[in-house]
């Protein structure tokens, strides 16, 4: 603390000193500053930073550091309304009609938001910095950096040996892939873009569950694609409409989420596995299969069924899979497998959109994943998962009853809650974030009018089990304030 003061005070200093220097003079030597201010070198070093980061000054590796030129505002904006008329415009009636053009990106934006620091996420996609392997990433990235041709351009299917591991963590012992089978991607939401593109043209269907994850959404609308809602229940996927939903539209994808799923937390039944893919293989379509929740397991859960990608000799199925959940956000790093002439087709994609993956991730990813610390942080992630599920559902209990989910799922790191008939689940999540415990609205996973308000509460983003309890307490109120619930205001006063 002494020593951020002092770098306060010297950075105020030099501030001052900055009106005698004209732009582009040269400062004194770090050197001199120490003896002139009679500070250490770390003190002058970050108080240099810290007006090099304000814009005042710029430093120049092996010249010294020089005032820094003053920016000059920016012409006046000129008349940009046509812009409006350009970006709405109706295609051509020669064009296929797929509805307004835009992106719609409310449902990740909302993921994405970090709420102040007084309110408690409930609302996060990631994990709390608790939860990532934070020193087994550092010590993967300096290996990495140190790896020959480390910062070389990679190949644009990802690296061999990345791709090889993705291939037996996918595919399980039987070794139904291989490395020629997979594509190395930026996260799983690029996965789903380059996949939602490869495989249905503009203007078509593309089968969703409902709901699903809002930012698969926003990919097929901005691909121009047309979502078409196929149920889900608590066994997954209701396989009957599934068919029935094929049959009508002659759409030639459906997207998938088999392992606990999002929204809902469901699990695909063994039944409807065989299912989705009899049925796809029959219509002639591809099923893509985001399995996002592999790695968030929960300590107390049975065996997880293997991929259906393992199970698919015959190329229906394009696989997504991404180590940024159960990592941190900035590891964006994931894949995409595939067999048969579509694979082709992906890395094209792929290619046109954004040529390669960094080498320096791939390289840290292949360091993580290779590393003991690898599995000590999975079944250190597994057993805090479970904590935090357990400790959340308990709150519930206790506050709102009426609430809870029949039976939490053992993976994953969110609840679906549905609310009663009538209720605003806009103005809970606004009032609830008045409350200081930031939900989310479910309006956002389904692909038009909800058929009944949900909240989702995730346990990934929170600090602990203490706060989850008392983000449970808030919404409480913010439920009772709402009349949502006859709820006894008194039941969640701690």
């Amino acid at each position: 603390m002494k020593n951020d003061n002092s770098v306060s005070r010297l950075a105020k200093t030099l501030r001052k000193e900055l009106d005698r220097y004209s732009e582009g003079e040269k400062l004194p030597s770090n050197r001199e500053l120490v003896t002139q201010h009679q500070v250490s070198p770390v003190t002058v070093s970050r108080a240099i930073a810290t007006l090099t980061a304000e814009g005042l000054v710029t430093s120049q590796t092996g010249a010294g550091v020089f005032k820094a030129t003053t920016r000059r505002s920016r012409g006046a904006l000129g008349d940009v309304s046509w812009q409006e008329v350009t970006l709405s415009a109706d295609p051509p009636p020669a064009a296929i009609d797929t509805g307004p053009r835009g992106t719609d990106a409310t449902g990740v934006l909302a993921t994405l938001a970090a709420p102040p620091s007084e309110v408690i996420d409930l609302n996060g996609g990631y994990p709390h910095t608790t939860l990532q392997p934070e020193r087994a990433l550092a010590t993967a990235l300096a290996r990495a950096g140190r790896r020959p041709g480390a910062w070389s351009r990679p190949p644009v299917e990802g690296l061999a040996e990345l791709r090889d591991w993705f291939a037996r963590d996918i595919g399980g012992p039987s070794g139904s892939l291989d490395a020629s089978d997979v594509l190395i991607t930026a996260g799983g939401q690029g996965a789903l873009t380059t996949a939602l593109r490869a495989l249905t043209p503009p203007g078509s269907p593309i089968l969703v569950e409902s709901p699903t994850y809002p930012g698969m959404l926003a990919v097929a609308r901005a691909a121009g694609l047309r979502p078409v809602p196929v149920p889900v229940d608590a066994e997954g996927v209701r396989t009957d409409l599934l068919a029935e939903a094929f049959a009508a539209t002659r759409a030639r994808a459906v997207v998938c989420q088999p392992l606990f799923h999002n929204p809902t937390g469901a699990v695909l039944s063994p039944q409807r596995r065989t299912a989705v893919l009899d049925i796809a293989r029959a219509s002639g379509a591809f099923v893509v299969e985001d399995d996002f929740a592999r790695r968030l397991v929960h300590a107390d859960s049975p065996p997880l069924p293997p991929p259906l990608a393992a199970d698919d000799p015959d190329g229906v199925v394009v696989h997504v899979r991404s180590l940024t959940k159960a990592t941190s956000p900035s590891l964006r790093v994931g894949a995409l497998t595939a067999r048969g002439p579509v694979s082709e087709r992906l890395r094209a994609i792929q290619v046109v959109d954004s040529l390669f993956v960094s080498r320096p991730l791939q390289e840290t990813t292949l360091e993580l994943v290779g590393s003991p610390a690898w599995a000590r942080h999975l079944r250190e992630l597994s057993d805090t998962l479970r904590d935090r599920r357990t400790a959340l559902h308990t709150a519930l209990i206790s506050a709102l009853p009426s609430l809870i989910p029949q039976q939490p799922q053992r993976g994953g790191y969110h609840m679906w809650l549905r609310l009663p008939d009538g209720t605003d689940e806009h103005a809970i999540a606004a009032t609830a974030l008045r409350h200081g415990a930031a939900v989310t609205a479910g309006g956002p996973y389904f692909t038009a009018e909800a058929p009944a308000p949900h909240l989702r509460l995730s346990y990934a983003s929170a600090s602990g089990t203490a706060q989850l309890e008392e983000g449970v307490r808030r919404l409480h109120h913010a439920l009772a304030e709402n009349s949502a619930l006859p709820v006894d205001r008194t039941t969640a006063e701690p």
